[in-house]
């Protein structure tokens, strides 16, 4: 598979903090996407883009990681630390989906998504039969969303953590997932739930003021003595185009707010680039 090239020119507008689509920009691309998607061309990073997303993390407590991929499909770009994680409680998403199709809305979805709450999450899983038949519909969603690597565990990796919730996640296949949501069927309720999430899920994206994002953060203590924190998300631009978005942080030792801080800075980062997201529309 081809790479997705973009250089910005220097009368480029699109290199600017407006997410205007008033751009000009030089594109070489191929993209594989899901059925449901219309191809849409995705920037590589300029090297003005990664300097300055470098210089930001520099000035961060802890490493962090950011994968963009734009809805109706393309190319991931990365930036940061890529090395692959856990997903925590992002793997809810395709989890409540799952569970959604196959027993309707529920109460536990709606708290599973807005207040992470683990308990409810246990009981989607549950519904979807035994650990074998759960982690294949939740991976079925995975797919349907266009990541073609990632595969749910069925059995539980660490004792007092969730089955799910140990599935690794890498940033771009996250991401990918993202950007394939809005372009699902029967995905609209969960997406109107990531966009009300409570407070212990704002930051990362919810740090972008003036845009509509829907997330999902995942936060837990590695094997060792860190933490990692995580969001899987949707942003909104200005003229309704919108962006996969999959974003970490791990800490040598330190908390989940440690972890929420960094990613927030990273939205921050995010909000005085618009323009060079790369965002699409589904068909």
């Amino acid at each position: 598979m081809l790479v997705a090239a973009s250089v910005c020119l220097t009368t480029v507008v699109g290199c600017g903090s407006s997410d205007s689509t008033e751009k000009t920009v030089a594109t070489v691309v191929v993209t594989e996407t899901a059925a449901t998607t219309s191809s849409t061309k995705a920037p590589a990073p300029t090297a003005k883009l990664v300097a300055s997303f470098d210089a930001m993390a520099k000035g961060l407590s802890a490493p962090v990681g950011l994968a963009l991929v734009p809805v109706g499909g393309g190319e991931a770009i990365t930036l940061g630390d890529q090395t692959p994680r856990v997903a925590w409680s992002t793997s809810k998403v395709p989890l409540a989906i799952a569970a959604e199709r196959a027993g309707g809305q529920t109460a536990a979805e709606e708290n599973a998504i807005v207040n992470s709450d683990n308990a409810a999450a246990e009981t989607l899983w549950a519904s979807l039969g035994t650990p074998t038949q759960a982690a294949a519909a939740v991976t079925s969603v995975l797919r349907e969303g266009g990541d073609k690597a990632t595969t749910v565990p069925s059995a539980r990796l660490r004792p007092e953590f969730s089955i799910f919730g140990q599935t690794r996640w890498a940033l771009g296949d996250a991401a990918t997932f993202a950007a394939g949501l809005p372009c699902m069927k029967g995905t609209k309720h969960v997406l109107s739930l990531m966009e009300s999430v409570a407070g212990n899920q704002q930051w990362g994206l919810k740090a972008i003021e003036g845009r509509t994002s829907a997330v999902k953060g995942g936060w837990g203590p590695t094997a060792g003595s860190g933490y990692l924190v995580r969001q899987l998300g949707v942003l909104t631009l200005r003229d309704g185009r919108r962006v996969g978005v999959a974003m970490s942080s791990q800490t040598a030792a330190g908390s989940m707010e440690t972890g929420a801080a960094a990613l927030s800075a990273v939205g921050q980062w995010m909000s005085k680039h618009l323009a060079a997201l790369p965002a699409g529309r589904c068909r």
